[in-house]
């Protein structure tokens, strides 16, 4: 069945700095495509462009880019979600900004949250979400099987024929250098979605003279 792997969704949960509508609309701007998004409520489409916003910044970032180098020869255009779902494992495994506990409160109560908004949520997102709360997908990808079995969820939706052992080989072969383009990126991206965040949630603080 689509849909029922792990995909890179921990540093958007994390980056809705506990707003449960800004939270969902994070979750599910994948699945929502066009018009779409004016259906939901104002905060979840909030959350949707938060979701994007973060995208292209991230997408953009030098870190980023540099990152996306060591999977390219293999993998080419498809390097780019292949570092999303690398940046997950390095914040699931960075105690200096999650500790293991925030991690797994993070990650009890954004399955609480969609579980909350279940009405809502896109048919696929809702095919997804026992799984994910069965094997507990956003504490998970610190684990080296977690951050492997994303991986292959990656290669199956893309329809490419590798299982993700060689995307894994490449991040296990460079888990130090890929590890600090991520620390080069982590506290710039969470700098802008802060900011993004808190003008989306009130445009009038971005005002001149307020």
């Amino acid at each position: 069945m689509q849909y029922l792997e792990p995909m890179n969704f921990l540093g958007h949960a994390y980056l809705s700095f506990g707003h449960p509508e800004i939270l969902v609309g994070n979750m599910i701007s994948d699945f929502v495509k066009g018009k779409t998004q004016y259906q939901y409520p104002e905060d979840i489409q909030k959350g949707i462009k938060l979701h994007r916003l973060i995208d292209d910044y991230t997408d953009r970032h030098p870190a980023t880019l540099a990152a996306k180098e060591f999977f390219r020869p293999a993998y080419r255009l498809y390097s780019a979600p292949i570092v999303d779902v690398v940046y997950d494992h390095f914040l699931a495994s960075d105690e200096q900004t999650l500790t293991d506990q925030e991690l797994s409160e993070l990650a009890q109560n954004t399955y609480n949250i969609l579980d909350q908004f279940h009405y809502l949520l896109p048919s696929p997102l809702v095919a997804m979400l026992p799984y994910m709360k069965r094997d507990n997908w956003l504490y998970n990808y610190k684990s080296e099987q977690g951050i492997y079995r994303s991986l292959q969820g990656l290669m199956r939706r893309a329809s490419i024929t590798d299982d993700g052992s060689k995307a894994l080989a490449v991040l296990l072969a460079n888990k130090a250098d890929l590890g600090i383009q991520y620390r080069h990126m982590i506290a710039d991206v969470k700098h802008f979605a802060k900011g993004a965040f808190e003008e989306l949630i009130d445009p009038a603080k971005s005002l001149p003279n307020n």
